[in-house]
């Protein structure tokens, strides 16, 4: 299940219904991962522009590599701005086992923030400025030549 939340994410209530949902269904395993916008380098915050199509595909493939383990993801992201101390981007993983979950969750946030089409800004002084020092390039992107 992915979700895509304008602002903030409300990190407790997301988490109590992910529990609620699936905490009868037989996992053994609930491995969540919660981001927060660090204070650094005199941001105020970050704001996020997302290209969902890709983001949806990508997200199907790694659901269709937990299925084929006994496992399901689960995944929330912010859209737009996110103040410092506040929470952009949560992912969990389900499975009967919590070797499974464990090892899945570090592979998912990894190639999320290798993968995922998902731009970052830095909000400085009320304005959005590209984070380019902090980004990292999807495979296959850049300009055409022609």
């Amino acid at each position: 299940m992915l979700a895509l939340y304008e602002g903030s994410l409300p990190v407790e209530e997301i988490l109590r219904d992910w529990y609620g949902t699936y905490h009868d269904k037989n996992y053994g395993a609930f491995i969540n991962f919660v981001g927060i916008v660090r204070d650094e380098g005199g941001i105020e915050g970050l704001s996020f522009d997302i290209y969902e199509p890709i983001l949806r595909s990508w997200f199907d493939a790694w659901q269709e590599k937990a299925k084929a383990q006994g496992a399901y993801l689960l995944m929330a992201h912010s859209k737009g701005d996110v103040l410092n101390h506040q929470s952009s981007y949560i992912a969990a993983v389900l499975s009967p086992k919590r070797r499974v979950a464990l090892e899945m969750i570090d592979a998912f946030v990894e190639d999320f923030k290798a993968s995922a089409p998902i731009w970052k800004y830095d909000i400085i002084d009320g304005k959005r400025e590209y984070a380019l020092e902090r980004s990292t390039a999807l495979k296959n992107s850049g300009l055409l030549k022609g």
